[in-house]
C-alpha cells in the first residue's frame, strides 16, 4: 500500500480459518462466517499481495486478565452449552441476556478475536508494520466483568493496553451504528486513551449510551468524545 507521498505502507493481515466456523444459534445476528466471507474477497481481489498475512496466536487467559477479571475470564472458559446447569450464578452475574448466548467454542473464539488485535498491536509498537487488520475484533461492548451486545471479551482495550506500553497516547476511533461503551468506560477516567464514537443514539437504542454530555472525569475529562447521530 502506498500513501500520497509515495511512502509504501506496511500492511499485516491477521486471519484464522477457523473463525467462521463457530455459531452464535439459527436466529443470532451476529454471523462469524460474514469474516470468512470478507477472507475469500480478499483472497479474490488479490489482496493478499499487498499484505503480509499471519494466522493470529490464540489469547490466552493471562493476557485476557489485562483488562478483564480472573473470575470472568476463568468461567468463560469453562462455559461450554452441555454444563451450564453447572453455572446458574456465574450466567446469572456475567452473561445474562439473550444477547450473548453460550455457544461451541465460545472461549476458543474470544482467544481468536483477541489475539489478531493484540498481535497487531505488538507488530504496531516494534514498528513492524504501519496497518494492522483484524476482521474478527472489534467487539467494542464487553465489559471487565460482562458480555454484552454479542463481545465478550474486549480485543480492543486489551491492544490499547498493548499499545500504552510503548506509546504515550492512543486515539480510538469507533464508526458503528451502536455506542463503542465499553472501550469508553474501560478508559472513562485517563488521559492517555481518547475514545472517539460515531453512533446512533436514543431511547432503547441499544445501548443507550454515548450522550453529547459524557466527556470522560477526573483525568480523562474531555478525553472521551460522543457524536451522537
Amino acid at each position: 500500500m502506498t500513501s500520497r507521498n509515495g511512502f509504501k505502507r506496511k500492511v499485516c493481515y491477521y486471519y484464522d480459518s477457523e473463525i467462521g466456523g463457530f455459531y452464535y444459534g439459527k436466529k443470532h445476528p451476529m454471523k462469524p462466517h460474514r469474516i470468512r466471507m470478507t477472507h475469500d474477497l480478499v483472497l479474490n481481489y488479490g489482496l493478499y499481495r499487498k499484505m503480509e498475512v499471519y494466522r493470529p496466536h490464540k489469547a490466552t487467559e493471562e493476557e485476557m486478565n489485562r483488562f478483564h477479571s480472573p473470575d470472568y475470564v476463568h468461567t468463560l472458559r469453562r462455559l461450554e452449552p452441555d454444563n451450564i446447569q453447572n453455572f446458574g450464578h456465574e450466567i446469572h452475574s456475567y452473561l445474562s441476556g439473550e444477547d450473548c448466548p453460550i455457544f461451541n467454542g465460545m472461549y476458543e473464539f474470544c482467544q481468536i478475536s483477541a489475539g489478531g488485535s493484540i498481535s497487531g498491536a505488538i507488530k504496531l509498537n516494534k514498528k513492524a508494520t504501519d496497518i494492522a487488520i483484524n476482521w474478527a475484533g472489534g467487539l467494542h461492548h464487553a465489559k471487565k466483568s460482562e458480555a454484552s451486545g454479542f463481545c465478550y471479551i474486549n480485543d480492543i482495550v486489551l491492544a490499547i493496553l498493548e499499545l500504552l506500553k510503548y506509546q504515550q497516547r492512543v486515539l480510538y476511533i469507533d464508526i458503528d451504528v451502536h455506542h463503542g461503551d465499553g472501550v469508553e468506560e474501560a478508559f472513562y477516567v485517563t488521559d492517555r486513551v481518547m475514545t472517539v464514537s460515531f453512533h446512533k443514539f436514543g431511547k432503547n437504542f441499544f445501548p443507550e449510551t454515548g450522550d453529547l454530555k459524557d466527556i470522560g472525569a477526573e483525568r480523562g475529562k474531555y478525553y472521551a468524545i460522543n457524536v451522537p447521530l
